[in-house]
């Protein structure tokens, strides 16, 4: 959420920002915004106004009693009472219209309409030469006999599946091999709830988000949460944090639940994009003047484990059109997929205190003092498994339709070096 005052002061500049979306239709959420925020401020002088004439008649009244003024002063309290109410129903006007107004974005953010136009930032790895035609991991799964999508559709519906042998396995390796990855890096590993209130999420995510994406538990103020990076941000809500303690750096696992599968335009083979996976995520709060640096060091972990795993990938620099409403800047990381093409498996947010001044997170400088300011908070996936095990499968896939091990998963798969049909 942004700062009103900066709204009030720099309406221009936000307007830019908005242009630069490529969103006429939050311009229209921001006029509302400053109307709203004028009808606000007018009932406040009103307000103020008459809380002064209360003052000078109250003190004209302790000098001398006088019926009409102390009518009057009853009629100053009912009008008070009245504007009062008034006046924060128009602030919570203003706060859910604010929530639509997206993030400042950063002046290296590239200009464009949507993922064509994001830029290449960088590249590493190459794709294997094959000696024989790669089959997508949809057809080596059912080759191997490790998922059953007809068996999950009937108890669940499309978007789900059963994992079998060496891939549950493999799941999990790489969940533990992420973990013990990021804790060696000074993160605290946590395991949130999976679940979330509607006041918390909505510090967190887009209110669009509710609609397209979460799952929502029926007769409760719960939600199935769509990644920890949730749960993780809201973790601190409505708390001061002292100054000392940031930054603060989270390694978070759990599930992950998402109505989003059948999208339209999207690649959505397979494990690509399904209605619950496992994701390892990173999320940091900071200090305002330490999150571009932690920008970088959250993607660093995340190509280092890449490298690890021998995936090949490239960086995206997200464009304007395609960041989102959260983001300040944005890096996909795309990896390599049998087609020949490069699809995300994870985005890397510096998010500013945007988040953070929805969720009400703030520093000091010491304990006692006052607040200073509000955090920033970044998030950047480090392991989605099911988009991991996709590129590993079509990656390692050797002839006879087995399936070769990373090295470094070895360790986490009791001894299983090569994926075969049994």
């Amino acid at each position: 959420m942004l700062d009103i005052k900066l709204i009030r002061e720099k309406p221009k500049e936000v307007e830019k920002n908005l242009k630069k979306r490529r969103n006429p239709e939050k311009l229209k959420l921001l006029q509302e915004v400053v109307k709203k925020d004028r009808e606000w401020r007018s009932v406040l002088r009103k307000v103020e106004e008459l809380k002064h004439e209360r003052n000078v008649v109250s003190r004209e009244l302790a000098r001398k009693r006088d019926p009409k003024k102390i009518k009057r002063m009853r009629s100053i309290g009912k009008e008070i009472a009245g504007l009062d109410k008034k006046r924060a129903e128009l602030g919570q006007d203003v706060r859910k219209l604010l929530l639509g107004i997206p993030n400042l974005l950063h002046e290296s953010v590239p200009y464009g309409k949507d993922d064509d136009d994001n830029k290449v930032v960088r590249t590493w790895g190459k794709p294997p030469k094959f000696g024989f035609k790669p089959k997508n991991h949809l057809e080596i799964l059912e080759g191997l006999g490790l998922i059953d999508a007809e068996r999950a559709a009937k108890v669940a519906g499309h978007g789900f599946f059963y994992f079998k042998g060496g891939l549950a396995l493999l799941d999990y390796a790489l969940i533990k091999f992420t973990i013990d990855f990021m804790l060696k890096r000074g993160y605290t590993l946590v395991e949130p709830p999976f679940m979330l209130q509607r006041k918390p999420y909505e510090g967190v995510v887009s209110l669009e988000d509710f609609e397209d994406v979460m799952y929502k538990i029926e007769g409760e103020d719960l939600y199935l949460i769509a990644t920890s990076e949730h749960p993780m941000a809201a973790m601190f809500m409505d708390e001061v944090l002292d100054e000392s303690q940031l930054p603060i750096k989270f390694v978070g696992v759990s599930p992950c639940f998402r109505k989003e599968v059948g999208a339209h335009g999207k690649y959505t083979k397979g494990l690509f994009r399904m209605h619950q996976f496992n994701k390892v995520e990173q999320f940091i709060f900071c200090l305002p003047g330490q999150s571009w640096k932690l920008h970088e060091e959250l993607q660093k972990n995340a190509e280092d484990l890449y490298k690890k795993l021998g995936l090949p990938y490239r960086i995206m620099n997200v464009c304007t059109g395609d960041i989102g409403d959260i983001a300040a800047k944005k890096y996909d990381t795309d990896v390599w997929m049998a087609d020949g093409r490069f699809r995300e498996i994870g985005s890397n947010a510096n998010c500013t205190d945007y988040q953070a001044r929805r969720l009400n997170i703030r520093y000091r400088e010491k304990e006692g003092a006052p607040p200073a300011g509000f955090v920033h908070t970044l998030n950047n996936t480090a392991i989605a498994t099911s988009r991991t095990m996709l590129a590993i499968l079509e990656f390692y896939q050797q002839k006879d339709g087995s399936i070769k091990m990373p090295k470094v998963l070895w360790p986490y798969m009791n001894g299983m070096k090569v994926i075969r049909k049994k």
